[in-house]
């Protein structure tokens, strides 16, 4: 399971071998068996120097043919954006740390396995429900209130557990404290892997709609307080055809043509209304709280940026909800 020892023992290279060798089986797949074109439209808008790059999501290896590019083309590597649950595997977080995929929580995933450790079981949707609403109150200063018996087992308030790194400690806090403490540790710590990123000459690779979705999705504002954060540009992609050399779980692709295309780049300069003249610490329930709104309008633009960037059925459709995506503790097992 993701903790923050984990997240404290990550460490970053300029130019990760994993990627090399990992770019050698792409490169035979993509080249001659069975042969996949990828175009970059655009290349000279991508700035010399580190970026945040924010790509749509329609596969699961939608970003390997763009990585591969990167590196063959311009010799660039970068550290991207995952989910916390793929590093629940020893094998697995292994690689994707040599991969240098920076792993993300959120308040629902610490609420689902700190719930898994305690009480032996996932969390059934309605227990997940009432637990996400009290969290998330209490860290937009609401009073959020617990649930109790029989919505939720009694036990799971009991402290002295210490499953990720930080111990439930009754003299700091309740549950809902507790997991807030949680996120905002942890998330510090990712925070502070991409500010080293950047610094080393890294760029950053990020998913902004957050789960895989063939049609484009609202952007979440984590890459707003991070590219604000940071003060460096957002480039949009717009990734089309990956789907269809993806289409499934097999890292092997099939036959195809994948044309990623490079939007103008989005300066921090360009930025200038949504500031923040202040030192604020990225994903902290304050910082959500005071600047919910200069980040929302960020997450916009970059939504409408990569929209343009999109072939008609990418695009993001009128109704957005779009089925097929995962919600609930599900997002999280």
């Amino acid at each position: 399971m993701l903790d923050l020892p984990l997240l404290e023992r990550l460490r970053l290279v300029r130019r990760p071998l994993s990627q090399r060798i990992m770019g050698q089986f792409l490169a035979a797949n993509y080249y001659w068996l069975p042969g996949v074109a990828i175009e970059l439209d655009h290349v000279e808008r991508i700035p010399a120097n580190p970026v945040l790059f924010a790509m749509n999501h329609t596969d699961r290896y939608n970003y390997f043919p763009f990585q591969f590019t990167l590196w063959r083309r311009f010799d660039r590597f970068t550290a991207t954006w995952v989910k916390g649950k793929y590093y629940e595997s020893a094998l697995l977080a292994r690689f994707m740390e040599s991969m240098l995929q920076l792993p993300t929580v959120s308040r629902g995933y610490l609420i689902a396995k700190d719930f898994l450790a305690a009480i032996g079981r996932t969390p059934t949707e309605s227990e997940y429900a009432c637990l996400r609403e009290a969290v998330d109150a209490r860290a937009m200063g609401r009073a959020g209130i617990l649930p109790t018996q029989p919505l939720v087992p009694a036990t799971l308030y009991q402290p002295g557990r210490n499953p990720f790194g930080i111990p439930f400690d009754a003299s700091k806090g309740d549950y809902a404290d507790y997991i807030g403490a949680l996120f905002e540790a942890m998330m510090a710590r990712f925070v502070e892997l991409n500010r080293e990123a950047v610094e080393i000459g890294l760029d950053l690779l990020v998913f902004p709609q957050g789960t895989r979705s063939r049609r484009l999705l609202p952007a979440h504002d984590g890459i707003a307080q991070m590219a604000l954060h940071l003060r460096i540009p957002i480039v949009p992609v717009g990734c089309n055809g990956s789907d269809r050399v993806y289409p499934g779980a097999s890292p092997v692709g099939r036959r195809g043509r994948i044309v990623y295309r490079i939007g103008e780049p989005i300066s921090y300069d360009a930025l200038r209304p949504f500031h923040i003249d202040e030192p604020y610490a990225p994903f902290s329930a304050e910082a959500e709280r005071r600047f919910d709104l200069q980040f929302r309008a960020v997450a916009d633009q970059v939504t409408e940026r990569i929209d343009g960037l999109l072939d008609p059925e990418y695009r993001q459709a009128p109704e957005v909800g779009a089925s097929g995506i995962v919600r609930g503790v599900e997002r999280f097992v």
